[in-house]
């Protein structure tokens, strides 16, 4: 067992022996004294040696005893959940002091730091109502809506056999149908919101994972004046992914950099590794993204798009989470935008990507990423979602 010696009595100690060997070297000294001048000069020297001992004594008790039982006191409170608290010797001007306000910073630190905490709490347990109630909605909404939306669709698609190729009504028949099918994609994202479907995990290339989705967004702009570059890695080891998954998440952010292109322009596909993660950028020459929009534009339902659904990046953020993954976004209005997609090379150890996490100007170093677990399916690849 560890022997425990008081503060105190560690700090009188060496006082006491140093005042006790004066008085014996005092002593010896005034051996050669007369007897009653000696007498007397010895009681002088005690009791001058009792007065300094009594002085140090309380001096070292108002400087360091209070303090220190006061910090006792704040610390048991801290450990008791209370983090209003405060040391009162914070204004001295010696070390003492600077332990008392570095002590009080501390607090303020952890203060500050839980109140952050509760409020994402509360955040993350809204989002979670929200979308449980976007879950019953959508199973609802998509049996109510898709059996007589095939309906309709097959009345249009007999109307249309029965019409002659002259016939104007082709026209109105076309767009109805285009509709149906925007109708059928909102559809689709609902319930891939609500009722996400697990990565099917498997070791691949993810060159060609992006090169398959960088192909089908060659097609979505082939009338356009638009350049679609894809950089692979060919030294890039496997990456384990859903490759159906993160196709649709690629294909997804290359819609939207073809919806940000007004004329003419260039989008570039980078694949590439950093630390133990794979790596996907996407950057554009677009209009870039506000930077009041930045904050929302992974949020289920928000759109800046006239027929969008506003759920294209929500999905492309919850299906990089289930994989253990990261997007993140820099802007640049005017100039145009990059997301970067981060992947770990394996599932089990999905470590979380380091790196800024908000972003309305690469120079002022800020990323926007949100993502919630699960993932949409694949169905609709060759479509794409856009916000």
């Amino acid at each position: 067992m560890e022997l425990r010696v008081n503060w105190r009595l560690k700090a009188i100690l060496p006082v006491l022996v140093v005042l006790v060997n004066g008085l014996l070297v005092f002593l010896l000294v005034t051996l050669s004294l007369e007897s009653p001048a000696r007498h007397q000069v010895r009681v002088v020297a005690v009791a001058g040696a009792v007065v300094i001992f009594a002085v140090i004594v309380a001096v070292m008790s108002l400087l360091l005893q209070h303090p220190l039982r006061e910090l006792q006191e704040k610390i048991a409170r801290v450990r008791q959940g209370d983090l209003n608290v405060a040391v009162n010797f914070a204004g001295r001007h010696d070390d003492i002091g600077d332990l008392g306000r570095d002590f009080n910073e501390m607090v303020r630190q952890l203060r500050e730091s839980r109140e952050e905490i509760q409020r994402l709490y509360r955040t993350q347990m809204s989002r979670a109502e929200h979308l449980a109630t976007l879950g019953e909605l959508a199973t609802g909404l998509a049996h109510e809506i898709r059996n007589p939306l095939a309906g309709i669709a097959g009345v249009m698609d007999i109307i249309a056999r029965d019409l002659p190729e002259s016939s104007p009504a082709r026209e109105v028949l076309s767009e109805v149908q285009q509709e149906i099918l925007q109708i059928k994609r909102i559809l689709s994202d609902l319930l891939e919101t609500a009722r996400p479907k697990p990565p099917d995990f498997r070791p691949a290339d993810l060159n060609s994972t992006a090169e398959h989705a960088v192909a089908l967004a060659r097609q979505q702009a082939i009338s356009r004046p638009i350049e679609i570059r894809l950089s692979k890695a060919h030294e890039l080891p496997p990456v384990e992914h859903d490759a159906a998954q993160i196709r649709q998440v690629l294909l997804n952010l290359l819609l939207n950099a073809i919806q940000a292109i007004d004329d003419a322009g260039n989008i570039r596909v980078r694949v590439g590794s950093e630390d133990s993660f794979a790596t996907v950028a996407i950057s554009d020459t677009g209009r870039g993204i506000p930077p009041e929009h930045l904050a929302n534009i992974f949020r289920p339902f928000f759109t800046t798009k006239k027929r969008g659904t506003g759920l294209g990046l929500s999905l492309v953020s919850r299906i990089v989470e289930a994989h253990g993954g990261r997007v993140q976004v820099a802007s640049t209005p005017g100039e145009g935008s990059q997301f970067m997609v981060w992947l770990p090379f394996h599932h089990a150890e999905a470590p979380h990507p380091s790196g800024p996490t908000s972003g309305v100007h690469p120079s002022e170093a800020k990323l926007a990423s949100l993502g919630t677990s699960g993932a949409p399916g694949s169905e609709s690849a060759a479509q794409g979602v856009l916000i």
